[in-house]
């Protein structure tokens, strides 16, 4: 690996996916930041409200019980996280790959 670097968007969704679901940690970290992953009061999956650069960032668990295909993926065992920026969903993390949203995926 190489040194030490600030972490882009896209790596540090992959890696907050990594530590609160694949290594279920009580904190992730993140460009040397730690944040407290909770857990929501109704459904009890796993929340985590992060910073990347000037970017606030929220991951979440997918609730296996909605009708989404994600939620599908979820009761199947997959490890599936959504990220939300400026109150709208943008990307998710489905057993470590990543998938961004709308006009990001498109400016890639």
């Amino acid at each position: 690996m190489t040194g030490k670097r600030d972490m882009n968007l896209e790596d540090a969704l992959i890696e907050v996916w990594r530590q609160a679901l694949v290594e279920e940690k009580a904190e992730v970290e993140v460009n040397g930041s730690r944040f407290t992953v909770r857990v929501t009061a109704k459904k009890n999956l796993r929340q985590i409200d992060f910073r990347v650069g000037e970017d606030a960032v929220r991951g979440i668990e997918q609730n296996p019980k909605t009708a989404s295909r994600w939620a599908q993926l979820a009761r199947k065992g997959h490890k599936v996280m959504q990220f939300l920026m400026q109150g709208r969903y943008f990307a998710n993390v489905v057993d470590g790959k990543l998938m961004l949203y709308g006009k990001r995926a498109a400016s890639e």
